[in-house]
């Protein structure tokens, strides 16, 4: 078995965490001073990489003020609400950390495993999720998360943990290569285990939201199922092979049916009900059939287009501001020492009368 890779002292390390933002601007700063103070112990270099994804409520100023307060903090304005998907790939193309921290900003991801997600990283796994065990939702959207784990575990062809979402903690190899996928439509946690490395499961609670109000919808969360299904399963198409063994069966069944009472019992056949039945039936099953197809060419389409999955408007953190103001300031330094330095070079011009061409070789 391969020995677990060694990683550099953790002094020396950054570790970067991305926080997709829609709306939270009752936390944001609450949030921002957990999750430093949480990875304190660790004396790494912490990386906020706060993505605003059109948000509203002045979570956009705050994130501002944030980062004017702390050169920890970038911040990443999208140009508009892309979703939640699209604004964590926005925010892991900009991170640089040696290992990137994902975790939503709705306090339901606890600051304070972090540090546990930290050990585990040192201690040689490329991958760190976490399994949440335990949900403070409603008893309706828990049975839903419950079903969507297993049923994408069991029709997938990767293996998928169960109960694992976005939070946790990767390596910067393994995120290089997540970058490296075309993905236009992507399902991270997915994407995090095709990759596959070493990775292991850290238990935790599901906190409860700090409002009542989640930022993604049910129709968004179904979206979303959507997406894992067709980018990690070919069950969807395998349905074909199904409305083909069920309509086979019918068709025998009936046939049969029809023969027996036509040639044995002499009984007149029943009438249109059935065969409407039947008609509706399979009606309703090529529907499906052709659903699931135009999903399919909806996704094909998308990903030929090949528009950009966010447009980041603005990227805003002071201390690259900083740097950017001292290169320029020596910058401009340097061009009047230059300028200096010729008005002090005295050029003597010869005379036109005193001028005259020498011929070559004298």
């Amino acid at each position: 078995m391969n020995s677990l890779p060694q990683r550099k002292p953790i002094t020396q390390c950054t570790i970067s965490i991305v926080l997709p933002v829609y709306n939270e601007v009752a936390v944001l700063r609450a949030l921002r001073s957990q999750v430093i103070d949480a990875l304190a112990p660790t004396c790494c270099q912490v990386e906020l990489v706060f993505v605003n994804d059109g948000s509203t409520d002045g979570s956009a100023e705050l994130l501002d003020q944030l980062a004017r307060e702390d050169s920890q903090v970038h911040v990443l304005h999208l140009s508009r609400n892309f979703g939640h998907q699209a604004a964590l790939h926005a925010g892991l193309t900009h991170a640089t950390g040696d290992a990137i921290i994902v975790m939503d900003s709705d306090m339901q991801d606890a600051p304070s495993c972090l540090v546990e997600f930290v050990d585990r990283w040192q201690q040689g796994f490329d991958v760190v999720y976490a399994v949440r065990e335990k949900r403070k939702e409603g008893l309706i959207k828990r049975g839903l998360f419950f079903g969507f784990y297993r049923v994408l575990r069991m029709l997938a062809t990767t293996d998928m943990p169960r109960d694992a979402g976005n939070f946790g903690l990767i390596d910067r190899r393994v995120l290089d290569n997540i970058l490296k996928m075309g993905e236009y439509d992507r399902y991270y946690a997915g994407l995090r285990s095709w990759v596959g490395f070493r990775q292991t499961g850290v238990v935790v609670e599901r906190l409860a939201r700090h409002d009542s109000q989640p930022r993604v919808s049910f129709l968004g969360l179904c979206s979303l199922a959507k997406t894992a299904l067709f980018s990690f399963s070919s069950a969807p198409l395998g349905l074909f092979y199904a409305i083909a063994a069920v309509s086979l069966f019918v068709f025998t069944a009936f046939t049969g049916f029809t023969l027996y009472h036509k040639c044995i019992t002499g009984l007149a056949i029943p009438g249109w009900t059935s065969s409407i039945m039947i008609a509706s039936f399979f009606g309703a099953l090529n529907a499906l059939g052709i659903s699931v197809l135009g999903e399919y060419v909806v996704r094909i389409y998308d990903q030929v287009r090949a528009r950009p999955k966010f447009i980041v408007s603005r990227h805003v953190n002071y201390a690259l501001q900083d740097d950017s103001d001292a290169d320029l300031e020596e910058e401009l330094a340097e061009t009047l020492a230059n300028v200096e330095s010729m008005r002090s070079i005295v050029v003597l011009s010869p005379s036109a009368d005193n001028f005259a061409p020498q011929p070559i070789g004298s």
